[in-house]
């Protein structure tokens, strides 16, 4: 994750890290305990930079591999593509199905070692748009740790809103379980 971050960003390449390793920044920020193991990169970027990212990816040694509609890089060091580096595409739906498209790697925040990590507001729109079982386990998370407040809550459409209600609805049952 750190080369390819390092690599986009002197190529110029506008991104953003998002999946399990936004979640475990976000989560990191509040209990570096509660973080998850995730071997996959999940990179949010514009299409039209395309070529630009295979250029990077190709001077870090990563083979382009294209699954149906999904772009990733695979380290020939660790070929399996459960490790492998996941392109997911700016302002574009995932999925037909999907209610919002992902956001833009401008709606991010650089670390303090210099990466780029989506927003805390955009990856759990991102995370309640998907809603896969490790995205909802990846809520619950961000929610224990007390990270979703008022300001998250009120941006997002209703739809969304429903579900992250829905989400803190089954904790607090689990709770009395």
């Amino acid at each position: 994750m750190q080369a390819v971050a390092a690599g986009l960003s002197a190529a110029g390449v506008p991104y953003a890290i998002v999946g399990g390793n936004a979640i475990n920044y976000w989560v990191a920020t509040k209990n570096q305990y509660a973080t998850v193991t995730t071997r996959d990169v999940d990179i949010l970027a514009r299409r039209e930079d395309l070529d630009r990212i295979c250029a990077v990816m190709a001077d870090l040694k990563f083979d382009r591999a294209d699954l149906r509609k999904l772009v990733m890089f695979v380290s020939p060091d660790e070929p399996d593509r459960r490790s492998g580096v996941h392109m997911l595409w700016a302002n574009e739906l995932v999925r037909p199905s999907y209610l919002a498209p992902s956001p833009d790697p401008d709606e991010s925040i650089v670390t303090a070692d210099g990466r780029r990590v989506v927003s805390l507001a955009a990856i759990v729109r991102m995370k309640l748009t998907s809603l896969r079982s490790k995205d909802r386990v990846h809520l619950e998370l961000l929610l224990s740790v007390g990270l979703i407040g008022s300001q998250i809550r009120e941006s997002l459409p209703p739809p969304l809103a429903e579900r992250l209600a829905e989400i803190e609805q089954e904790m607090d049952e689990d709770d009395f379980a």
